[in-house]
């Protein structure tokens, strides 16, 4: 009786040993196979002891409170017990009112043709937070392992807020405190909503590389042609160059913006970018036309030595072709990055704009990128060479194709 009382017990133990190994297998291969994708960490707002400030009224001064959602790669490496990202570049974006899907589409091209991991920084309207997150969780996996994100709630500093806020378009100039709130950063991409890329990302963030010891920012000149270009023709305030600068994209050295001490039309001493913001709006708010762009192109008039210019097909808008072709950089090697500003992408004005626009948002990432975006592009462009911009419709595609031959390995040939 005790010998079968005995083999009762090991074969108990023995089972309940083999299950414990089972779990742990399944546990395991759970993990590995979702290795490549993202995971949501929600960071809750903070309660305020006695005596501290809000920190949704801090304003920008305080950069980590304000990152309600972030999304980390699994297989993060672990420093010292502190998880540390792999190395990516910062692309961020603005993105207020009804400009949700134009925001996801620039996204889409961002994302699919670069090369390194990108990390997309979205200040939005608190409204509008879940539904950026729907759209870039619904993202396959294997799009998904490409970037990670933060969204950001739309913050100015306390005094003065509801003036930054309408400044320019809803939200526009939330941009100029990016320094001031992203104070972990030392480099970032910032770009308007209505930008496409048809290169990687990867090539601009390579101009950081080009900055001498003083430069902190690169923009495109606004106009190529002083003769017909809005600054020249029509500013009454100081601006860069001889066109001016376009804001539209901008690639910025944070950390050397937050250290620099600029020179002003306001002072005999340099001031800091915080301390340069407000007097540079009160003293100008009744002559700016376009916001924070405006203030962008003061700023530099009174410290060129700080601004690396980058040709126009970094940034090309309907200004290049609207009266014809005005963009050598672009008449060369194609356009690099489209910008589809007064709203283009959205009415019948640029029909060449617009069929990029919807080429790339009807895109369903995995799909041959020749049948599903290439041909049905250039169909498109063929359809509009009644237009300015639609006679250099060759541009528009000139560039891309090299991008579209680098998501499947593959040449491809124009028509």
């Amino acid at each position: 009786m005790r010998r079968y009382i005995r083999a009762l017990l090991m074969c108990t133990v023995f089972a309940v040993f083999s299950g414990l190994y089972v779990y742990s297998a399944l546990f395991d291969a759970d993990v590995s196979a979702g290795a490549n994708g993202v995971k949501t960490i929600y960071v809750p707002p903070k309660v305020p002891r006695p005596g501290q400030e809000d920190p949704d009224e801090a304003g920008p001064q305080s950069s980590h409170r304000h990152n309600r959602y972030i999304m980390r790669q699994r297989g993060e490496l672990e420093v010292g017990g502190q998880s540390r990202p792999p190395p990516s570049m910062h692309l961020a974006v603005v993105a207020c009112g009804e400009r949700l899907e134009e925001t996801v589409t620039m996204f889409k091209s961002a994302v699919l043709f670069s090369f390194k991991c990108l990390h997309l920084h979205i200040f939005a309207e608190d409204q509008l937070h879940a539904r950026f997150m729907e759209a870039l969780e619904s993202w396959p996996g294997f799009i998904r392992s490409r970037f990670n994100y933060t969204v950001y709630p739309i913050r100015f500093p306390s005094e003065n807020a509801a003036e930054w806020k309408k400044l320019f378009k809803p939200c526009a100039s939330q941009r100029l405190f990016l320094p001031l709130i992203l104070k972990d950063i030392e480099s970032l991409v910032y770009v308007d909503s209505d930008i496409l890329f048809l290169q990687p990302v990867d090539r601009l963030w390579d101009f950081l590389s080009r900055f001498d010891s003083a430069q902190l920012a690169a923009m495109a000149p606004e106009h190529e042609e002083p003769r017909i270009a809005w600054y020249s023709r029509f500013a009454r305030h100081p601006f860069y160059g001889r066109t001016g600068i376009n804001s539209g994209v901008m690639l910025m050295n944070l950390t050397r913006m937050r250290s620099m001490f600029f020179k002003n039309d306001m002072t005999s001493v340099g001031l800091r970018w915080e301390e340069l913001l407000m007097p540079l709006l009160q003293k100008y708010k009744l002559n700016i036309t376009w916001g924070d762009q405006d203030l962008l192109n003061i700023i530099f008039h009174y410290n060129p030595e700080l601004l690396l210019e980058f040709p126009c097909q970094w940034n090309y808008r309907p200004d290049h072709c609207i009266y014809g072709s005005n963009c050598a950089s672009a008449e060369d090697n194609g356009i690099y990055i489209l910008h589809g500003n007064r709203g283009v992408y959205h009415d019948h004005k640029q029909p060449a704009f617009k069929s990029v626009y919807e080429a790339i948002r009807k895109y369903s990432f995995g799909a041959d990128p020749v049948s599903s975006l290439l041909a049905p592009l250039e169909e498109q462009l063929l359809k509009t060479t009644h237009t300015y911009c639609g006679k250099s419709h060759a541009l528009f595609t000139k560039a891309l194709v090299h991008s579209l031959a680098g998501i499947n390995g593959k040449a491809v040939r124009l028509r």
